[in-house]
């Protein structure tokens, strides 16, 4: 067993780590991922009734009271495609086909959990570091002169593209209140930053990286309503960020860019003791944050950056997601799950989310766990969200040119688990 010290000091550990580590993430669901660690990616997001690790701080705080005294280090390769095509009557898009650069990205997760023996006010304390994050770089192609007087890239101001990195520490405790009830509470302390390129097209000078800090509040129930069936239920409050100062001139609401508030509610059902269902509906409030929501079409009556002005038209997203998890043996777990989401965004907006084209719908994992001896386990967990794309004119010069926007997205993660605490076994 390891001593309370060599705990803490794991804990500054795996704290620094994980704000090292932050980077870009997959834009799957808006720019939320649909998961978070190697397990809740392996089931489709699912499993905020079923909390057995330190990663669920990213969920569902409650769960930490199953948890053992752990650390979790995760590490993914997450590949989009995002491309456009235009087609029809010369615009201030492309014609024809355009691919965005950069491919490849690493996506770090990392958590750790640890028991507080005989507290009055809390049974389990959780970290965890996680991200999201959306970026496109469009090359600068070469265009005909009658479509902007001779420019070039997808917006005629050379190579074009945003960046968006988001990167968030929780730090929760749980307490079980009654038997089988337990509640989880944390604050959020959260980090973006932002750069635009290739935009000069609507007035505005590019200009450089710009970041902002902010802080919300994640909280949850777990409730067992009979000895084989759990309800779960989790919400994240906005989490209000600070103003990306160089982009008030672009950004709808004068850049001020807050996080979204989010809820996860969903059963756990043990068909078997080694074979669990999961069933979960989550939320993603983007229709009340101006400066992803504001419908594209207010170019025509508001200037960019106006708390009017255009933005995304981003919808709020409702995702249904599923999940299996069979415990086969006490050193391996094997998953697999499910998850659709609305539609994010319509035709009306397709002009401005050449920028952000996050148009996935389904996302189709799996993956699963084996402990290599009696303190460490690797975890792996894979996704693939099928090619989706949505069609809309322009809005400006007019409808004449149509322009379609598409991804098509894969993921593969890591993740290796230590236990500090060896009097407990894993399943």
């Amino acid at each position: 067993m390891v001593s309370p010290g060599g705990r803490w000091t794991g804990i500054a550990v795996v704290t620094i780590c994980g704000l090292l580590a932050a980077g870009p993430a997959g834009a799957l669901e808006g720019y939320f991922q649909h998961g978070y660690g190697a397990r809740q990616k392996a089931l489709g997001g699912a499993g905020v009734a079923d909390g057995r690790d330190a990663t669920t701080t990213t969920l569902n705080p409650a769960g930490l009271i199953h948890a053992q005294d752990e650390t979790d280090f995760a590490y993914g390769l997450f590949s989009p495609t995002r491309e456009i095509s235009g087609s029809g009557a010369p615009g201030l898009t492309p014609t024809g086909g355009v691919d965005s650069n950069s491919l490849y990205f690493f996506v770090p997760n990392s958590a750790l959990s640890y028991h507080l023996p005989q507290n009055p006010f809390a049974d389990v304390v959780g970290i965890s570091m996680y991200g999201n994050g959306a970026n496109t770089d469009y090359p600068a192609i070469d265009r005909p002169l009658v479509e902007c007087g001779g420019g070039v890239g997808v917006y005629c101001s050379g190579a074009a593209g945003v960046d968006l990195q988001q990167a968030f520490l929780t730090i929760a405790i749980a307490k079980q209140i009654a038997e089988g009830l337990s509640f989880g509470v944390g604050p959020v302390i959260a980090r973006q930053q932002f750069r635009a390129k290739g935009v000069s097209l609507f007035a505005i000078t590019p200009t450089s990286q710009d970041e902002s800090w902010g802080y919300g509040v994640r909280g949850g129930l777990e409730w067992s309503l009979a000895p084989n069936l759990r309800l779960g239920a989790a919400v994240s409050s906005r989490t209000y960020m600070e103003s990306f100062g160089k982009y008030q001139n672009l950004l709808a609401d004068h850049a001020d860019c807050d996080v979204p508030a989010n809820g996860q509610a969903g059963f756990a059902y043990d068909v078997q003791p080694d074979l669990t269902l999961m069933l979960d509906y989550q939320y993603i409030g983007y229709g009340s944050v101006p400066c992803v929501a504001n419908p594209a079409t207010n170019v025509l009556t508001a200037p960019f950056g106006a708390e009017d002005g255009p933005a995304f038209g981003w919808h709020d997203i409702h995702a249904v997601k599923l999940g299996v998890e069979w415990r086969q043996s006490a050193a391996l777990a094997l998953r697999a799950g499910y998850s659709y989401n609305t539609p994010l965004i319509g035709s009306r907006d397709v002009q401005l989310n050449i920028l952000a084209p996050s148009t996935t719908q389904h996302h189709i994992t799996g993956g699963g766990e084996l402990w290599l001896d009696r303190d460490w386990s690797v975890e792996l967990a894979a996704m693939f969200a099928p090619r989706t794309t949505v069609s809309g004119p322009e809005i400006v010069p007019g409808p004449a040119h149509i322009v379609d926007i598409g991804t098509q997205q894969w993921e593969a993660m890591v993740s290796i688990k230590y236990l500090f605490d060896l009097t407990t076994v894993h399943w």
